[in-house]
């Protein structure tokens, strides 16, 4: 990856991404700047007024499940002295956006907590961001006189620092490990009470449709996939960095935006490393959750005609083995023996049955850990295994087909 560009959470209305996009309050705004360029947070009051215009706008969480945010937030309001917490762990090793967003418009993703924690009368606020981005948070905070309640949490910088059980888990007890969840956050998350965990960038969309409405935020991107959203985009292209789209987007038009010739592109990963392998011939696909390219945390990685789709894979679940909590079975013992095989077949020298073992081994771990940690980790092999059939066939001979020139 080159220079990064980064564009981020513009109230003009978004263009097709080319990368021009300044930050609409500038870079590393303060609270003057921030206010001018979106104007003052309106007060939010318990009830419904919020939690409407956020099912009218369809915004759905930009951390990774999709989840629609005014059903979340109408969860946790059922019960009694409810935890408002912004995550910005981003433990994928491949994304930056939540880190450009907290360094250079935090004020954005604080007014979001406070809208949410303003709709839900909550008075215990938290901001769990990683160490790169405490400072920055901090600095705004020290601007605002309605940042006094919020207490910020170091994250670790794990895979599994981010996912919600462990957020809570960190921020209660300061250990970053997912939990056995017995009951939803929303009904008894930190200390047993109800609790909502938001992606930072969720917030962000949060504190704008707040502002200008839930029909403000449908006049960009497509019926199925309002808004807009931010994706970092890194591999084989010729400028990567962090992007803001409009819902529904091509890959091929985020490619592009980067300066890359898709023809030049093998396959993409998207959603990071739980998502899923796209071939060539896919990438006109749309980035939304129904449209063929699953979004995720926001994540695109390129992988260029020259480069081996095993061998990527297979450094992505060796890391992925690496970063297990070590709780469970499946994690335990699944993935090392999992990202093994997965090694061995990349490597071009698998015994016989490896690829039937390792089929075998993403249906061991599924559905079986405290978290979806194992289960992200095999849908990423299954789709390896389909995507790049051409050479798992190739690599059981001994042999790698991915040459400079070839085209999957």
């Amino acid at each position: 990856m080159s220079t990064a560009q980064a564009v981020v959470l513009s109230t003009r209305t978004p263009s097709p991404p080319d990368g021009a996009w300044p930050f609409a309050a500038g870079g590393s705004a303060g609270l003057a700047a921030h206010l001018a360029a979106y104007g003052p947070l309106p007060a939010q009051r318990p009830g419904a007024g919020l939690v409407r215009e956020l099912e009218l706008s369809g915004l759905t969480g930009r951390g990774g499940a999709g989840f629609p945010v005014w059903r979340k937030l109408t969860a946790t309001a059922t019960g009694h002295q409810p935890v408002v917490i912004g995550n910005g762990a981003e433990g994928e090793p491949r994304s930056q956006k939540d880190t450009n967003l907290l360094q250079h418009a935090p004020h954005l993703v604080i007014d979001g907590l406070l809208a949410a924690a303003g709709a839900l009368a909550a008075d215990d606020v938290y901001l769990y961001v990683r160490a790169d981005s405490a400072d920055s948070v901090r600095r705004a905070l020290a601007e605002r006189p309605d940042g006094t309640q919020m207490q910020v949490v170091l994250a670790p910088h794990t895979f599994i620092s981010g996912e919600a059980s462990a957020v809570v888990n960190a921020i209660e007890r300061g250990i970053a490990l997912p939990t056995d969840k017995r009951h939803r956050l929303s009904a008894a998350g930190l200390h047993g009470r109800p609790t909502l965990v938001h992606n930072v960038e969720t917030l962000a969309h949060v504190a704008l449709v707040a502002r200008y409405g839930g029909a403000w935020f449908r006049g960009t991107g497509t019926p199925d996939d309002p808004g807009t959203r931010l994706v970092t985009v890194s591999g084989d292209v010729r400028i990567g960095g962090v992007l803001e789209i409009a819902g529904g987007t091509r890959v091929a038009d985020v490619l592009r935006a980067c300066q890359t010739d898709p023809a030049e592109v093998s396959a993409v990963l998207v959603g990071g490393y739980h998502g899923q392998w796209l071939p060539a011939g896919e990438l006109g696909a749309a980035l939304s959750p129904s449209g063929g390219a699953t979004p995720g945390a926001g994540i695109i990685v390129a992988l260029g005609a020259g480069s081996c789709g095993l061998r990527a894979t297979a450094e992505i679940v060796g890391y992925l083995a690496g970063q297990s909590a070590g709780q469970c079975g499946p994690c335990m013992f699944g993935l090392p023996a999992l990202a093994g095989a997965v090694d061995l077949l990349a490597a071009g020298r698998p015994p016989s049955g490896t690829t039937d073992r390792i089929a075998r081994l993403t249906t061991t771990v599924a559905g079986r850990g405290a978290c979806h940690h194992p289960d992200g980790t095999g849908r990423l092999v299954l789709s390896a295994l389909d995507v790049f059939a051409e050479e798992v066939a190739a690599h059981t001979h001994g042999r790698c087909t991915a040459v400079v020139g070839r085209r999957s």
